[in-house]
């Protein structure tokens, strides 16, 4: 060992040190400073509000997290889109609607990933639309996992819906009419449900453009 550090020159010692990174997690399964890559890819990769960047040195990642989140990210190149995606955590349930029309009959249903084992269904509504199912789709999820006592993900491929959620409140349009009534009442519901309610789970975007279609598919495309 002795021989090999001797025959290291001052540039190589340089090299190996620019080699270490710290990477800042400020969202993301688990927060904090990450002294590998690895170990920051398991809390971000497939989350879909996650907010990372790697540092130079520790001092810097320290002051960065202390800091908090920045307000933009740098924009990834559509060449790495995949090897950011990475692949869906199996082990969660997925979650998806279907409209006939804008709006128009609307059903949701939520299943395992892994099986495509259907695990809940709501519909179908009359005068509904695509981003309340997908919303509704994602309180029902909660729901589910909360009753079953279950510490897993859940995917949903509809961004809208996340931020609804997020808001707990359903940001739709929908005029009410005698049609949409028990409809609009479900909402309601569910926007109670997300403001008394707490939950542990990740709400994860299904990267549809790289995995294929969400397991929860209706397959009506």
């Amino acid at each position: 060992m002795r021989i090999f550090a001797a025959q290291e020159t001052q540039p190589e010692r340089l090299l190996m040190e620019k080699k270490q990174k710290f990477y800042v997690v400020w969202q993301g399964r688990q927060t904090g400073i990450f002294n590998t890559w690895e170990e920051c890819k398991k809390q971000v990769t497939g989350f879909a509000t996650a907010r990372y960047k790697s540092f130079e040195n520790e001092s810097e990642a320290r002051q960065a997290f202390a800091a908090g989140s920045p307000r933009y990210q740098p924009q990834k190149s559509a060449g790495s889109t995949a090897a950011a995606a990475g692949k869906p955590i199996m082990v969660s349930i997925s979650v998806d609607a279907a409209c006939s029309g804008n709006p128009g009959i609307m059903e949701y249903q939520g299943v395992e990933t892994s099986t495509k084992k259907r695990l809940f269904h709501g519909g179908p509504f009359p005068e509904g639309t695509n981003n309340i199912g997908e919303f509704l789709a994602i309180v029902h999820g909660l729901s589910y996992l909360k009753r079953n006592n279950l510490n897993i993900p859940l995917y949903t491929d509809s961004k809208t819906a996340i931020a609804w959620v997020r808001n707990k409140k359903a940001n739709t349009k929908i005029k009410p009419t005698a049609g949409n009534a028990a409809l609009l009442e479900l909402i309601a519901r569910a926007e109670y449900w997300l403001k008394i309610n707490s939950w542990n789970n990740p709400i994860l975007k299904w990267e549809t453009t790289v995995w294929g279609e969400i397991p929860a598919d209706f397959g009506r495309k």
